[in-house]
C-alpha cells in the first residue's frame, strides 16, 4: 500500500552494486557451511541461500557480497526454492521501501553481468517479480540504452507512469524512448562533453536540456532534476556548489520541475554516512530540493522533520557540508569517538 510523503523519494535499495557485510547480521552459516542472507519476509525471518559463485569470489574473501545481485541470480539460475528464495528477498525490498514512503523503485542490474542478454534477463525478471509487490512505479536505471527498453516494456502502467534514470545533454539519445514510452525522466547536469565544476555550468546545463525535453513533450512537472552530487570526501566545497546549484535551477525552472539528485554520493568514503545523507537531504530541501534518489528507510519526511541540526553529530556533519570543517578532520575524529 502507498504511503507516500510530501518528500519524493526514489528507492535506491534494488542495485546490483549494493553489499552487505558477510560479519555481519545481515550473514548467517549453517551447520553444513551454506551460507545465507537473513531478510524479513513479513514478520518472518527467511533465508536466501548464496550460490558458490558468490562464495567463491573475490569480493567474498573480503567480507562483501552483492545481496542483490545474489537474489537475481537465484531467481533466474536456482532450484524452484532457490528461486522463490530470490523473488522473496527482492519483494521484501520493494515493500520496504514503500512503506517507508518511496515514490518511485530504481532498478538497476548494470553490474549483474558482463553480457548484455543476461542483463536483459535479469530487467525483466527483476521488473516483474518487484511489481508483484509494490504499488509505485519503477525508475528503470541503466547506462545502456536496449537495457533501459527492456524495463520499461516489463512496466506495470497500472502502478503509475515509470521513470527513466536517466537523461542529459551527453545522453540525449534516450530523450526519444523516455517520450515513447510516456515516462518521466531523471534530467542530469552532466554536459555534452564534460561534467560540470560550477553551480553555474550546472544550470546552464539544466537550461539547455529542458529545452530539448520540452520539444519532446515533456511537461516541467516529468522532469526530475539531478544536479550532480560529487563526494565531500573530495572536496569539502562540492557540497556547497551543488545547494547553490539546487537554489539557482529552482528559480531558473520554477516551481513546477522536481529534484532526484543521488544524495548519498556526498558521504561516499566517510564513517557515519546515514547521518551525513540525512543532514544534507535536509539543506538540500531547504533550498528547493523535493526529493531525491535515496535511501527511503532513512530519509523521509518523518526523519527529516524530526532531524536537529543544531547540536551532536548533525551540526558537525552541517559543518562539513557546508565548508567549515577541512579535510573532515572534526567529523572523522567525532565519528571515532
Amino acid at each position: 500500500m502507498t504511503v507516500k510523503g510530501s518528500y519524493i523519494g526514489v528507492g535506491e535499495n534494488i542495485h546490483c552494486t549494493r553489499v552487505r557485510m558477510t560479519a555481519g547480521k545481515f550473514v548467517e552459516t549453517d551447520a553444513s557451511g551454506r551460507s545465507h542472507l537473513v531478510f524479513k519476509d513479513g514478520d518472518a525471518k527467511a533465508l536466501l541461500p548464496v550460490p558458490k559463485v558468490f562464495t567463491d569470489s573475490e569480493a567474498w574473501a573480503s567480507g562483501k557480497v552483492r545481496h542483490v545481485a545474489c537474489a537475481i541470480y537465484q531467481g533466474l539460475r536456482g532450484s524452484t526454492e532457490e528461486r522463490e528464495a530470490g523473488a522473496a528477498y527482492l519483494k521484501a525490498m520493494a515493500r520496504e521501501q514503500e512503506s517507508a514512503g518511496a515514490w518511485f523503485l530504481d532498478l538497476n542490474v548494470d553490474e549483474y553481468s558482463m553480457d548484455i542478454a543476461e542483463k536483459i534477463a535479469a530487467m525483466e525478471w527483476a521488473a516483474g517479480v518487484v511489481q508483484t509487490a509494490a504499488s509505485i512505479p519503477l525508475s528503470v536505471d541503466s547506462s545502456e540504452p536496449r537495457i533501459l527498453e527492456a524495463g520499461l516494456r516489463a512496466c506495470d502502467k497500472s502502478k503509475g507512469r515509470p521513470m527513466i534514470n536517466s537523461v542529459s545533454l551527453e545522453r540525449s539519445s534516450i530523450i526519444p524512448i523516455a517520450a515513447k514510452a510516456g515516462a518521466r525522466v531523471v534530467a542530469g547536469a552532466t554536459g555534452a562533453d564534460r561534467m560540470p565544476e560550477s553551480a553555474v555550468e550546472r544550470v546552464e546545463n539544466i537550461r539547455k536540456l529542458m529545452k530539448l525535453l520540452v520539444a519532446e513533450g515533456f511537461a516541467p512537472g516529468d522532469v526530475y532534476v539531478d544536479p550532480l552530487v560529487m563526494p565531500v570526501s573530495v572536496d569539502t566545497g562540492h557540497p556547497g556548489r551543488f545547494i547553490e546549484a539546487v537554489r539557482q535551477i529552482r528559480s531558473d525552472q520554477g516551481p513546477d520541475i522536481h529534484f532526484a539528485p543521488g544524495l548519498s554520493n556526498v558521504s561516499f568514503g566517510l564513517p557515519r554516512r546515514p547521518i551525513i545523507n540525512q543532514v544534507f537531504a535536509k539543506l538540500c530541501r531547504d533550498a528547493g530540493c523535493d526529493g531525491g534518489i535515496v535511501d527511503p528507510t532513512q530519509i523521509n519526511d518523518r526523519s527529516l522533520a524530526s532531524l536537529k541540526l543544531e547540536e551532536g553529530l548533525p551540526a558537525l556533519a552541517r559543518d562539513l557540508l557546508l565548508g567549515n570543517d577541512e579535510f573532515g578532520m572534526n567529523w572523522i575524529a567525532a565519528s571515532r569517538e
